[in-house]
This record gives structure tokens, sequence and C-alpha cells, in this order.
């Protein structure tokens, strides 16, 4: 369902990246100032109490994140580099988000979730840079790696709608349960990886003898 949004969002996107295109916006220019846009809302919606609007904002960015694969097809630009940036620039908007988040939880939280909301927050962004980088690492070695069950759309839309949901409830703990659980989706997803990743090595090895 989340691959066929993006494949929708990308058509509806075209007339705006042929438009940015003309005028002489580069696709890495956009994937810079949309990091930056998530960055700074991030870090400023959330640890300010701003969580409903915070999300709703970075929502809207996080959509517009295929605008620069857009622009770089239709130039035809798209290459190991903007691959390169697009990724790496992703984990910056990810930190910043569950940062955002924790800092929310030990400023304005509610008393009795406070401590809880910025450890599971601080969990969803350390094992979500963890299957970040296993997949990475998996293909740098001429691996697969791209299994699990908590992808980085998955990731974004659970913390991003349990944020806007709370935002407007009042109630904390839709964050602490939802971050719980992509907490724990996480830690599965980073051991999927690492056990389909040995599966590989394993296979090699053998085939090598």
């Amino acid at each position: 369902m989340l691959n066929g949004l993006r494949g929708l969002m990308a058509k509806i996107f075209n007339p705006v990246a042929a438009l940015l295109l003309r005028i002489g916006v580069s696709p890495d220019a956009v994937t810079i100032t949309g990091t930056i846009a998530v960055v700074i809302t991030a870090l400023w919606a959330f640890p300010t109490g701003h969580i409903a609007a915070g999300s709703l904002l970075i929502g809207l960015f996080v959509f517009t994140d295929s605008l620069d694969g857009t622009m770089a097809r239709l130039s035809g630009r798209a290459g190991k580099w903007g691959a390169f940036l697009d990724s790496t620039l992703d984990r910056l908007a990810d930190a910043a988000i569950f940062v955002g988040l924790a800092a929310y939880f030990l400023r304005h939280g509610e008393s009795e979730w406070a401590t809880l909301g910025a450890i599971v927050s601080m969990m969803c962004l350390v094992f979500g840079l963890l299957v970040s980088y296993s997949r990475a690492r998996a293909e740098g070695l001429g691996m697969d790696g791209n299994v699990g069950i908590a992808e980085r759309p998955e990731r974004l839309l659970i913390s991003l709608l349990a944020a806007c949901i709370a935002g407007f409830a009042h109630n904390d703990a839709i964050i602490v349960y939802a971050l719980g659980f992509l907490a724990a989706a996480s830690i599965i997803t980073f051991i999927q990886r690492i056990m389909h990743v040995r599966k590989q090595a394993v296979a090699a090895v053998n085939e090598s003898n």
C-alpha cells in the first residue's frame, strides 16, 4: 500500500518536478531543503509541545520526499550520488524526529509517561538506525539485506500518525504505545536482517567449498 502511495505521489509530482528543473533547481537542492525542513520542524515543534502541528508538517515534507527522485529521473541524473545523499539525509531526518519526540516527553510529557516516552523514543532512534545500517552493510558486502517488518515508511507512518492523534487527543499514552510497538518491530527487523545475511554468508561459504 505504501509503495503504491509513493508511486501515486511521484505521478502527482511530475509537473512540479518539471517546473523546478526548468527554473534551474537541482534534485540535490530539493533533497537538502526537505531534510533541513524536517530537522528544524522536529527539533522545534516537538520540544515546544506542538506535536500535532509538527507531525502534520513533517508528514507533508516526507510525502514530498519523492520529488527529488522524480526530478532526477526526468533530468536523467539519477545515479549513485543522488541515492547516497538521499539515504544519508533520511537518517538525519529520522534522528531529528525521534530526538524531538524524546525532548517533548522530557519537557512536556505527562508525568506518568514522560520517562517511558523518552526511552521508547530513543529506542526507536537507535534500532531504526541499526535497521538501516544492517541493510547498507549487507549491500556493501554484495548481499541482500532488504527484509523485515519495519521499513522506513512504516516507521514514519506509525510515529507521525501516533504523535498527531496524541496531540489532538492530549493523550501521551498513544505515542508511548505506538513507539513501544515500533521499537519492538525495529528490533525484530534488525534480527531478521542479521539472520538473512548470515544465511547468505553461510551459503556462499558452502558453495565455495
